[in-house]
């Protein structure tokens, strides 16, 4: 098959697209239960609202009263019958009043005991013993810049007696000041100082404390009983306009020296008034609220205050004869109206934050299993780069968040929460839209933090579940406190978890009060006046940082970059790989102190080095690694200056101990690791600077099988073939031919998910996945392990096949697999080649005796030994146990029909249970060399 070459852009796009999108066909049925989770909690929110409205909006103290009224006919049923006629007072708010009661217009006047009375600083008010006997007067101030005019006008304001019109009581009261100490409601269907159980007080410039006079108001049923009780009413000047105010400060709730509410009814200001111009400012309280907290609608007293100032005016210019009468007040008609609080609105913030963040722990675990499971890495050495990685991901992670938000926009709208049918759409998506990005961009920050996925869920999750409480516990009670700083509040909206929350609460007020007047939600008019552009820009903002600060630190962390790289010029050169071996410092020592074999290998490859072009695929040039010190512990030297040259159609073995350094090199050659010094050379690329490039023709078989559980063995080769830009019917047969080759293709294996697979078959799919789309370099780290003998010598021969142009270098402890497979050996000790060579040449080099081994009974040991010392003086014991001797023999002192005619002659004198004489295995030159390879080994 042709090379293909390195794949595109877009191939290696396509390839990771189809990889997820397949993944997420096998996640299928984890998909719908994630997506259902909005869908039971949309439920759950209409349910809690059913269940306060039978309990609240529809209950009878919170709509129009009925009674049941007999029939005329006398058959003793009834009609029910509704109306504000047939209400209590806290149901006629709901009724239908198309032609609405006329109330008398109240002043607002301050309790009894709290009225003003005689402190240091104003000494013309009365003694504090009038609050004992409750006749404190009602004082109103006066302030302006005519202290005549001012006396004049607060002469006339107040009436001297009680005058009432028996023909239209409603106008007679008009002719007095009526006034309560019950505080006005939101609406004037029922004004409380009319339809409540309160006195009413007529505010008189003289009168007798206390005295009563009743009287009933209104028919039934809304007939009122009530007591008029005389108020002396005391109006007082004060120079200037601050006194006024200081005096009303210091008198409202305990703000006076005294510690004491001295409250005054109302104050004016009348400023240039004279004959010509009447100019009034007019001070009153609005600092009422009902028990939910609500400012009542304090405005419907004001009018009367106004109006006595207006009269008293008149009355200065025309005498005492002209006056307005201000007989009424009067609420504009209504249709009847229900309770309509909407709780599933008001609650939804906190649910609402729970369904959005719960999209966190769920792409952060996926992307710390690809850490944890380095599937990341084993994609990235099969080419896939970062840019094609970070777009498809990014891509992928934010097509199914908006499919769960919208599936979470059509469920909410679908059953009826108001929460999402009143607020405009646009808005909605557009705030769920940037906030879906932000998220993702903080996974994907977050993600570097973590190695292992339980860890990274459990902290998930608490950050899901802690911005949820927090929000509803903590920050909207401080955006509900109007006393606390709104910068703050800015400063706060900075963690994502608050922003969002602030963005659903203003989604949830909105939602609340437009369906409690009847009205639509947040509209784009109403986005500069709420909070939402505030948390627009935050989201914007963040949103950009994050994914900034994600992809350097993945640059820096995964990708092996200098942490200031982004300052470098990426126009510049990279300095010359080939020059000449003098300047490498210490490589004199090094070669005076190898083996000549080792030696001939560096000096080829110095040679390498010095031309222009080379068939070699793989070039390693005085390659070192140095793990720094930890714990205590010194530096460690892992590789020792390794020169090294593979051609392409070798595959090179290496051999050596356990920590002899065979990993930390492989993991330099894969860029796991940078080296500390040295170069390495893969087609002719720097492994330091161009690994992007070296990873597009790269395989790798790792020690341990780095797979997706869920994907089949076919959907693994496919994906994996398509990064090494195979396509079409050559992708189709590669695939195939991979699958036969390691013996995955019948029975329906192939089709079968890999995490059902034993560890056999999923070795043998490593190894097939390293080999396709033929890589021009190949490493496999013990590739043959956990195989059974038939299905090991089956993968010999297609790794055997597969070198023929590709360089291949194998790590295995299985001398065996590497005289079967290796065109030479190198071992491996304690991070320095010992020898090099084939195995015939390493046995011939290393293996310079025979063994011979003999058994008797224990009384001819003696015997045994004076056989061997007769065939060869120089012979040494290596072995001996029970009978049982075994000795090396020197070659060039033996010979082998010498060692028969030997140990015939032994046979007749004593007993011979066995005997044998072997040449040395390549097992014989490991153990050899790695038990005398320290002696050589030198710092340079």
């Amino acid at each position: 098959m042709a090379d293909p070459g390195p794949a595109s852009f877009s191939t290696r796009a396509n390839a990771l697209l189809r990889k997820n999108l397949t993944y997420q066909k096998r996640n299928l049925w984890s998909n719908i239960r994630l997506i259902l989770i909005p869908f039971y909690l949309c439920i759950f929110l209409v349910a809690i609202q059913i269940l306060f409205d039978s309990q609240v909006n529809n209950s009878d103290d919170n709509r129009c009263g009925c009674q049941c009224i007999p029939n005329t006919n006398g058959d003793g049923k009834c009609v029910k019958t509704c109306g504000i006629e047939y209400s209590k007072p806290s149901q006629a708010f709901f009724c239908s009043i198309p032609s609405p009661s006329r109330w008398p217009p109240l002043l607002q006047i301050p309790q009894p005991e709290s009225r003003a009375v005689s402190l240091a600083s104003n000494g013309d008010l009365p003694n504090e013993s009038c609050r004992r006997t409750g006749s404190c007067p009602v004082t109103i101030l006066f302030t302006g810049n005519n202290k005549t005019l001012g006396t004049s006008l607060y002469g006339n304001l107040l009436t001297s007696s009680f005058t009432v019109n028996s023909s239209d009581f409603l106008q007679g009261l008009a002719h007095n000041v009526l006034g309560t100490t019950e505080e006005a409601d939101m609406t004037n269907y029922l004004d409380p100082g009319i339809a409540s159980n309160v006195s009413l007080y007529n505010i008189q410039s003289q009168c007798v404390p206390n005295a009563k006079f009743p009287f009933s108001f209104g028919q039934s049923p809304l007939e009122f009983k009530k007591e008029l009780i005389c108020a002396q009413g005391l109006n007082l000047w004060r120079n200037k306009t601050t006194e006024v105010n200081d005096e009303l400060f210091k008198g409202y709730r305990k703000g006076n020296p005294e510690g004491k509410i001295n409250e005054i009814a109302a104050a004016y200001d009348l400023l240039n008034t004279d004959m010509n111009n009447f100019n009034v400012h007019v001070w009153y309280n609005s600092t009422y609220k009902d028990d939910s907290g609500n400012r009542p609608s304090t405005l419907v007293r004001v009018s009367r205050s106004v109006n006595l100032v207006s009269n008293a005016y008149l009355q200065f210019l025309q005498g005492p004869g002209t006056r307005m009468l201000f007989e009424y007040v009067k609420e504009v008609p209504k249709s009847e109206s229900r309770l309509r609080l909407d709780i599933a609105s008001l609650i939804g913030p906190l649910f609402f934050t729970w369904v959005i963040l719960l999209l966190f722990p769920v792409i952060l675990s996926s992307l710390v299993y690809e850490k944890q499971e380095r599937l990341r890495i084993i994609m990235k050495m099969h080419g896939l780069g970062d840019g094609p990685y970070w777009m498809i991901s990014y891509a992928y992670y934010l097509t199914i968040s908006m499919f769960y938000f919208i599936c979470l926009l059509i469920f909410g709208s679908a059953i009826g929460l108001k929460f999402f049918r009143l607020n405009d759409y646009s808005i909605q998506f557009t705030f769920y839209f940037l906030y879906v990005n932000l998220q993702i961009s903080l996974v994907f920050l977050v993600s570097s933090l973590f190695s292992k996925v339980k860890t990274a869920t459990v902290a998930a999750y608490i950050y899901v579940f802690g911005s949820g409480l927090l929000g509803l516990f903590l920050f909207q009670f401080l955006i509900e406190d109007s006393s606390f700083p709104r910068g703050w509040i800015f400063v706060l909206e900075l963690y994502p978890g608050f922003s969002l929350y602030r963005g659903l609460y203003e989604f949830s007020q909105f939602a609340f009060r437009g369906n409690l007047r009847g009205q639509d939600g947040m509209k784009w008019k109403d986005f500069s006046g709420s909070a939402m552009d505030e948390i627009f820009y935050i989201i914007i903002v963040e949103w950009f940082l994050a994914l900034m600060a994600a992809y350097y630190i993945d640059k820096v962390s995964s990708s092996g970059k200098d942490p200031l790289f982004f300052l470098k010029n990426p126009f510049k050169k990279s300095p010359s790989l080939r020059r000449p071996s003098l300047q490498r410092q210490g490589s004199k020592v090094v070669v005076e102190m190898e083996k000549p074999d080792v030696t001939q290998e560096r000096e080829k490859v110095e040679q390498l080095l010095l031309e222009s072009s080379t068939s070699h695929a793989i070039v390693c040039d005085n390659l070192k690694k140095v793990y720094p010190s930890r714990d205590g512990n010194p530096p460690k030297l892992a590789v020792r200056g390794l020169s090294l040259a593979v051609p392409s159609g070798e595959c090179f073995g290496m051999l050596g101990p356990n920590g002899a350094g065979k990993t930390s090199f492989i993991n330099m050659m894969t860029g796991l690791v940078k080296p500390t010094s040295g170069a390495g050379i893969v087609q002719g690329l720097d492994i330091c600077n161009d690994m992007d490039r070296v990873y597009t023709s790269m395989g790798v078989c790792p020690q341990h099988d780095l797979l997706w559980g869920t994907l089949t063995g076919r959907e693994h080769l496919l994906f994996y073939g398509r990064l090494k830009n195979l396509k079409g019917s050559d992708l189709t047969q590669a695939v195939e031919e991979s699958l036969k080759n390691v013996n995955l293709f019948h029975g329906g294996v192939a089709d079968k998910p890999a995490g059902k697979y034993s560890g056999g078959m999923k070795r043998r799919l490593s190894v097939a996945i390293s080999l396709i789309g033929n890589p021009k370099v190949v490493y496999m780290d013990e590739p043959s392990t956990g195989l059974d003998p038939a299905s090991r010598k089956n993968l010999w021969t297609v790794i055997k096949r597969a070198k023929q142009h590709t360089a291949i270098i194998l790590t295995t402890h299985s001398m065996e697999e590497a005289e079967y497979l290796c065109d030479r050996l190198g071992i491996f000790v304690d991070g320095s080649l010992q020898c090099i060579g084939n195995p015939k040449e390493l046995k011939g080099r290393y293996g310079g005796s025979y063994v011979f081994t003999m058994t008797t009974s224990s009384e001819h040991e003696r015997n045994v030994e004076k056989l061997i010392q007769d065939v060869s003086p120089n012979a040494k014991k290596i072995y001996h146990i029970s009978g049982t001797q075994k000795f090396e023999l020197p070659k060039e002192e033996v010979r082998i029909s010498e060692v028969f005619r030997a140990v015939e002659k032994a046979k007749s004198n004593f007993t011979v249970f066995a005997w044998g004489l072997a040449d040395t295995t390549l097992e014989d030159v490991f153990i050899k060399v790695a038990r005398t390879g320290q002696a050589f080994n030198v710092f340079s």
